[in-house]
């Protein structure tokens, strides 16, 4: 059976190669605790159920393509998580990074981050900045880790750091625009993102990623992130690829087709 399910995801990888993908994948990472109580399991238990499937993930966004998978990891909001679960996590977020990065070297992915890390542990932070330099080359996969990160905190430190530069003269109020912003952000050396993933069902952003998620395709599932596999990754790939991003056009001006000027306001509605 399990060798049947193996061959119809790579027909399924196979199919997908012949489709227009996202270039840039986000995920929100939700469920390890209630797939934990579920089980009468420690919270910190299911944090470590989760790392497996992360390494599937990344695994079958790099069989795909894909340039780069954003994951969100720790957000600012999560330090005030029960004491026990933020040093739990802390200590399994150095040790994962050490397990984990000299197999996605040799797998050519490369290792990024966004967030305030300055916040971080000592062990966590080195774990990670030794992470980014062993894999600054590598031409594949981009994982980028959101750690310590909050949306709001992000915009508010690009605005200072504009602040600052308009006080010193380097910028001037008109240089302020929406590509000074985005080359602001932690993320201005990556694309926005195509397609935002969240697990467990919860219909909320949750303080991620919320200047670059304007126009990103959303897909939500019930799946807690320790039981999401690569079937239902690719169910939302497959979903992407079927959508029609229009980013305030109308369809026909994305086909090409003509659209008869006294239907055309209210096509743009």
């Amino acid at each position: 059976m399990a060798k049947i399910k193996d061959k119809q995801l790579e027909e399924r990888k196979l199919a997908l190669k012949q489709q227009k993908l996202p270039d840039h994948i986000a995920v929100i990472m939700d469920g390890n605790g209630r797939w934990a109580k579920k089980r009468h399991f420690s919270r910190i238990r299911g944090h470590r159920a989760g790392i497996e499937t992360v390494r599937n993930i990344v695994r079958v966004s790099n069989d795909l393509n894909i340039k780069y998978l954003t994951l969100y990891t720790f957000s600012s909001e999560n330090w005030n998580r029960p004491r026990m679960e933020v040093k739990g996590i802390m200590t399994l977020l150095a040790e994962t990074i050490k397990k984990e990065v000299p197999e996605l070297n040799k797998k050519g992915v490369r290792v990024k981050f966004i967030g305030d890390i300055d916040g971080l542990p000592e062990k966590s932070r080195r774990a990670l900045l030794d992470a980014v330099d062993l894999t600054s080359e590598n031409k594949g996969l981009t994982m980028v880790m959101a750690l310590n990160y909050g949306g709001r905190d992000e915009i508010v430190r690009a605005m200072k750091s504009m602040a600052v530069k308009l006080q010193n003269g380097e910028i001037s109020v008109d240089d302020i625009n929406s590509d000074l912003i985005t080359n602001s952000l932690d993320t201005a050396e990556f694309p926005d993102p195509d397609l935002l993933i969240r697990t467990s069902g919860e219909f909320r952003l949750s303080n991620f990623l919320l200047w670059q998620l304007a126009y990103t395709e959303l897909w939500i599932t019930d799946t807690l992130w320790p039981e999401f596999s690569p079937a239902h990754f690719l169910d939302a790939i497959e979903s992407y690829a079927h959508r029609e991003r229009r980013f305030g056009k109308t369809s026909q001006q994305i086909t090409g087709e003509d659209t008869p000027i006294e239907n055309a306001s209210e096509e743009a509605r």
